[in-house]
This record gives C-alpha cells, structure tokens and sequence, in this order.
C-alpha cells in the first residue's frame, strides 16, 4: 500500500522543484542577456566613436591607405578585435591577424553595406568561445567605402555568467532542501490526523466502539473525526436498544408460554372441576392469541427490515374499514369504560391502498391510545378529506408522552419508560407501512392531557 504522506510529500518537492527550475531558467536568462546587451552598447558606443574619428579626419584618403598609415586609430578605442572590411567583403586588416578570405556573407557584415549596424553572435574557429561581432559603416565624403568590425571573445562574459548560475543553482537546492523538510512537516499534519482516525476506524471494526477519536483540527479530517465518533455512539444505542429488545422479547414470550405451561401440567392432574377446566382453557387460549400476535409482529418487522414485504393494492371503500374497526374495538371501550367515536365525511373518494395493511395500522395505533387512556376517557378516530389528501386522526385524553420520548417513538426497538408495548416495534412497523402507502404519520401529544395522531395518505394510486 503507497504511503499518502509519500505521496503528498513527493508532489509538494516535485512542484517546488519545477518552480525553482522555472525561476532559475528565467533568472539565469534574464543575466545573461544583460551581460551580453552591456557587451553589446559597449562595443556599439566604441565603434561609433572609431567610425566618426575616421569619417572627420581620416576620409580624405582612401580606405588601404588608412589601414597603411593610421592603422593604430582604428584600435586605439577598444580592447576587442578589430576587422577593417572593403565593400568586396574583403578583410583589409585584422588586429590578431586572423586574413579571412572574405567575410560578405556574414550577416553584422552584409547589414553594415547596406548602410545599417550589424549584430551577429557565433561561433569562430579561432576561439572555443562564442565571439560578439559589430559592423558599422564606414563613409567618406558621404560615400560607403568600407566596414569596421569589432569581434569579442564571450569567454570572460560566459564565465561570469557561469558563477552566477552555479550560485543560483546552489540557493535552489539549499530552498528544494529546506522546502522538503517543511513539505514532510506539513504532510505530517495532514496525515498524523488521518493515521489516528485509521486506528480508530479499524478498532471500531474490530467491534470496539467505546473507543473515541480525539478531534484536533475543524476541517474536513475533524469532520471525518465527529462522523466516527458519532456512528460508533449511534451503534452503541442501536445494540442497546438491540440488547433490550432481545431482553424484552424473550421475556414477554417467556410469560405467555409460562402460563400455557403451567396450565398444561395442571390441566394434566384431571381435575373434574369444570370451573378449573374453563379457566384454564380460557387462559391457555389467550396466551396463544398473545403469542401468536406478537409473533406476527416480529415476522412483520423482520420482513421490513429485509425489504421483502409488498403491499396488495387495490380500490378501498374506507367508510367500510372504518365501521370495520369501530365494531371490532367498540366492545373493548364499552368493557373499558371509554368513550369511542368514529366520524367521517358521508361521500369519501375511492382510495387505493392496501386494506389490511391500513386496518393493520390504525388498530396497532388505536391499541395504544386504549393502553393509556383510563376510564371514562376519550379516543377518537376522525378521517377528513383536504385537497388531494386523506387524513385520519387519531387523538385521546390518554397519559400522552413525555417530550424527551416523543421524537424516539418511531425508532426500532424503542420503548419509553411507561410504555405498555410489547416490544417497541409496532409504531416502527406503522410507520413503515404508511410510508410505503406514499403518506406520512405525525405524532403530537402533551403529557397527561393525550396524544394527537395525524395519517396523512394521497388519494391517487399508489404504484
């Protein structure tokens, strides 16, 4: 596996290696013409003066009698070497006498006939260093007669500029150096944090979730701290909530198999007491009824959490459903003491639903409100049309539910501290089912005054 630190250590030197490049090349060029532009106003203001010596004082006579008389004039004014050349290209005199057969096709040469400075910069074969040569004009009674050429060696120059590169080279590698430490200190900031959050994710792995990862910078590293330590908080609920719902259920199932046990052995002593015989039977029969139900409760949720369940659509009368539940569940409130109503619109659209699913729901949410309202209490169920919407409302003068366990009570597995559930799973289980209808189930309540419940379902087909 490639070390991120190597990575962002190899990127930082290689981008600060090629700016240093960069700005070296730059450096090293922008010296190195301005040595050679010095060179080159120096020997243009030297041969200038030479030309404009001969033009005043010298033009009387022709150009080989100069270079036989006054030759020393043309050299007296610059170190360089110095070229006298006729309008034949012909090389009359040079100061190191260096005879050319014939200098027309140089290029200073040619623009200095044509009356003009000429610049050339090259290689010679008498030197191992580039030469600078200049060719100016030489005129006589306002006649071209000839070329003066000064040529010098680019060897003192090209050494100096030479120095300066290797000091420039040197200053960039003390700052590549200098920079590469930094970059594995500024890589080290970056990838310190994330080893530590690695450890900490593979601990997690491993199942150890009380381990916490301390956050050190607010940037996306802390963020990724702050989820961790979040998820493994939130996995710690969860398999608590878990554990308790395991506890929970095992107990609650433990209780009605207790009593079709005890019974059983009981049953088996043949009492001939029928009184016995019935009670017996009769309780037996419940706990079956108990068990069973919170079995299916336990299928049920186990098919949602495994995405396998579906819903058997088709058109729903729900006046039919609601007088449904109202003869089902009016014995209960009758037995109970509690007043129950049921009201709807006389004329309610065809819905598309699944009608024992919806009937599902709304008796796991009237069970509730029975659970917690008291005697001489009240529990309505009241559906009402609004625009596209069907809404049904749930509301009694029950217990109600404490703040703190109001946003929670949907959540799997949970149970409040004065929950009468069985095992925390049927508000979890109803509210899948209307969100899979394409609703919403809303839940408000006030503690010791009741519970509002609001199921909000569209009208059109659900497909």
């Amino acid at each position: 596996m490639k070390s991120i630190k190597k990575r962002l250590v190899f990127n930082f030197v290689f981008i600060i290696i090629i700016t240093v490049v960069i700005l070296e090349i730059f450096l090293i060029s922008s010296i190195r013409q301005y040595y050679y532009k010095n060179l080159d106003s120096t020997l243009l203001n030297q041969i200038q003066i030479s030309a404009n010596l001969y033009e005043k004082y010298f033009s009387d006579a022709s150009l080989q009698e100069n270079v036989l008389n006054n030759v020393d004039t043309f050299w007296k004014q610059t170190s360089a070497q110095v070229e006298i050349i006729d309008m034949d290209g012909k090389v009359l005199m040079d100061s190191i006498g260096i005879i050319s057969k014939t200098t027309k096709e140089m290029e200073d040469v040619k623009r200095a006939m044509e009356g003009e400075v000429g610049k050339w910069i090259g290689s010679v074969d008498y030197d191992t260093e580039k030469v600078m040569a200049i060719s100016y004009p030489l005129h006589s009674g306002g006649q071209l007669v000839g070329v003066l050429r000064f040529i010098a060696s680019l060897r003192e120059i090209n050494k100096d500029i030479r120095k300066i590169a290797y000091v420039f080279i040197a200053f960039g590698g003390l700052v590549i150096l200098i920079t590469g430490f930094v970059s594995i200190f500024l890589a080290n900031t970056i990838t310190g944090p994330l080893e530590e959050v690695t450890f900490v994710a593979e601990k997690m792995a491993m199942g150890d979730y009380h381990i916490e990862n301390k956050k050190k910078t607010d940037d996306e590293i802390g963020k990724l701290s702050d989820t961790l330590n979040y998820m493994a908080k939130e996995i710690i609920k969860k398999e608590q909530i878990k554990n308790d719902f395991i506890s929970s259920v095992s107990h609650e199932l433990r209780t009605p198999l207790t009593s079709i046990k005890g019974w059983a052995i009981t049953l088996k002593q043949d009492y001939e007491d029928k009184q016995i015989l019935s009670d017996g039977l009769e309780i037996i029969e419940k706990e079956s009824d108990r068990l069973t139900l919170m079995v299916e409760e336990l299928l049920d949720f186990s098919k949602f959490i495994s995405g396998k369940i579906t819903l058997n659509v088709k058109p729903v009368h729900l006046p039919e459903v609601l007088e449904h539940i109202k003869k089902q569940l009016m014995p209960r409130a009758v037995r109970e003491q509690i007043s129950f109503e049921v009201t709807y619109p006389d004329e309610l659209p065809l819905i598309y639903f699944d009608e024992n699913r919806l009937k599902q729901v709304l008796i796991n949410l009237l069970d509730n409100a029975f659970k917690f309202t008291p005697s001489n209490g009240k529990i309505s169920l009241l559906t009402k049309l609004e625009a596209n919407n069907i809404i049904i409302i749930i509301s009694d003068t029950g217990l109600g539910i404490p703040p703190q366990e109001l946003p929670k009570i949907k959540e799997k597995f949970y149970k409040g501290k004065s929950s009468k559930s069985q095992n925390g799973i049927g508000l979890s289980i109803s509210d899948e089912i209307i969100k899979m209808m394409g609703g919403r189930l809303d839940i408000e309540s006030q503690l010791d005054e009741g519970t509002y419940i609001t199921i909000t379902l569209p009208i059109q087909e659900v497909v």
